[in-house]
């Protein structure tokens, strides 16, 4: 493929990526006009439209999409390469970026990082806080934080955490008026604080486990939430039961805050897990930043 055909694609993949011409030309450093020019000639070399524009927006067509996805790959495979020759230094240096849930972002990765980055003044971290299974490849996301069994099996996953039990909690206030329940199916009758997960597509159904028998409880009440903190906060104010992690709990129940309820059916969990391509090529940076979060019992 001549030069030129690669900076039309490239062109394409930021105006694809962005949504955006104005973005995209921003990004490359190029004028609107000339990057609009060079996506327009792609289409017309290709006899295919790649692009739906509108007024508001940009998005790719069926053909546009395709051409992300199996061309995108390969140009941040190519870039990641050059880019982990660059940082073959002394000090290991560059930008990570790493999306993980509230939970695992605060208890798991904060920790480590506030040990690990005084060490490593060249190496920068973004974190995204996100509970849906996000795609880090399309994301370009260097790696991605996730419970054990929620890591697709084509990526290499390494423990970070140990087992992630969860309990369910209440107020000793919300108990001298609702009686505790003693089975999963009675939490029916409680007032219990929900929580929205992108990758449920409604409310997540609590889980439970006992003698090998699994249950799903779907609960109800005047609260939901998409993360776990407002849920503890909520539960400690009385308004219902909540279902959370245990070590978030811990402290509370032993000052008395809260009551355990249900606990030979809560489940235990896989611990977290960092996550990321197979074919990725780590750079010195990200080498030293996954044996810094490796979880060694």
């Amino acid at each position: 493929m001549v030069r030129n055909d690669i900076n039309d694609l490239q062109a394409f993949l930021a105006v694809a990526r962005e949504r955006s011409f104005t973005r995209a030309a921003a990004k490359l450093g190029v004028s609107q006009s000339a990057l609009s020019h060079t996506v327009r000639g792609l289409e017309e070399s290709l006899g295919l439209r790649l692009l739906t524009r509108t007024t508001r927006s940009v998005s790719p067509t069926e053909a546009g999409q395709r051409l992300l996805s199996t061309v995108g790959p390969h140009f941040d495979e190519i870039g990641a390469e050059l880019a982990a020759l660059s940082e073959l230094r002394e000090k290991p240096a560059g930008t990570l970026r790493i999306t993980a849930a509230e939970h695992a972002a605060s208890t798991v990765l904060w920790p480590r990082l506030a040990a690990f980055l005084p060490d490593y003044p060249d190496i920068r971290v973004e974190v995204n806080i996100d509970y849906g299974l996000t795609d880090i490849a399309a994301e370009r996301f260097d790696a991605g934080i996730r419970l054990g069994e929620q890591v697709a099996r084509d990526m290499i996953a390494v423990r970070i955490s140990p087992d992630v039990r969860m309990t369910v909690v209440g107020t000793p206030t919300y108990f001298s008026t609702h009686p505790q329940p003693v089975s999963p199916q009675a939490l029916a009758t409680h007032a219990c604080i929900g929580l929205r997960l992108p990758t449920y597509g409604g409310l997540y159904a609590w889980e439970f486990e006992k003698d090998g028998r699994e249950l799903k409880v779907r609960v109800d009440g005047q609260l939901v939430f998409n993360s776990s903190p407002p849920i503890l906060n909520a539960a400690l104010a009385g308004f219902g039961l909540a279902y959370l992690p245990e070590d978030m709990v811990l402290g509370h129940c032993a000052a008395g805050r809260l009551q355990r309820v249900l606990d030979d059916w809560c489940p235990t969990f896989p611990g977290y897990h960092l996550y990321y391509p197979s074919r990725r090529q780590p750079s010195p940076a990200f080498s030293v930043l996954v044996d810094a979060l490796r979880y060694r019992d």
